[in-house]
């Protein structure tokens, strides 16, 4: 679902009930049935899509947007668009950061927002959830490793949020789950910190290639 439907930054409010149908439609699609094939696939999210592509592609993002590259940003927009392992999350991404890009169009000031908007509007440009978060932290000041802490733990609440009604899963079993995922959580972070400056001739600039 990259990214919480509900509250990712409280003042930008909630991203809206299309947002979490996709993440249920796509829990479906993954046939998360019971708590234990939910933390299969959680865990499953959590190594191969969350930390080695989106929280390196919310770093990437930040970096453009701190330095107002709208044509990169919307070239990694593009690449996020070709990474297979995003395709079972793409509606329920899609939905979310499109939702909270609408979010920030009140700061007519900051060029590369209207601009990744604009290109949004003429199809030439989807807003993946990271990318857009990666821009909050850049038009917010977040530090970065606080902003990375923040979408993953509220990125896999999200799934959980979402899956606990119609999987009727207990509290014990949400609070076991969170707990298990959010211990690894840190590690994965720090190994997803960007060791140079992701320019186009560095290797960080590169998100890694499926099934690397």
């Amino acid at each position: 679902m990259p990214g919480d439907p509900r509250a990712l930054v409280a003042r930008l409010g909630r991203p809206g009930l299309r947002a979490v149908r996709a993440v249920l439609a796509g829990l479906a699609r993954a046939q998360v049935k019971d708590t234990a094939s939910l933390r299969s696939f959680l865990i499953e999210y959590q190594t191969q899509v969350l930390g080695p592509v989106e929280l390196t592609a919310i770093q990437r993002a930040r970096w453009h947007a701190d330095r107002n590259e709208v044509r990169e940003l919307l070239r990694l927009d593009r690449q996020l668009g070709e990474d297979a392992r995003l395709s079972r999350f793409a509606a329920a991404s899609r939905a979310v950061g499109r939702a909270q890009l609408r979010r920030l169009q009140p700061l007519k000031d900051v060029r590369l927002v209207r601009r990744y908007w604009e290109a949004v509007g003429a199809g030439r440009a989807s807003a993946w959830h990271p990318l857009v978060y990666g821009v909050m932290l850049s038009v917010y000041s977040i530090p970065m490793r606080q902003g990375l802490l923040h979408y993953g733990g509220r990125t896999l609440g999200g799934f959980l949020d979402a899956a606990a009604t119609p999987l009727r899963l207990s509290l014990e079993d949400c609070c076991s789950l969170a707990a298990e995922l959010d211990r690894a959580l840190p590690a994965l972070v720090e190994r997803s910190l960007l060791p140079c400056e992701p320019s186009r001739d560095c290797v960080c600039a590169r998100l890694p290639a499926p099934g690397a």
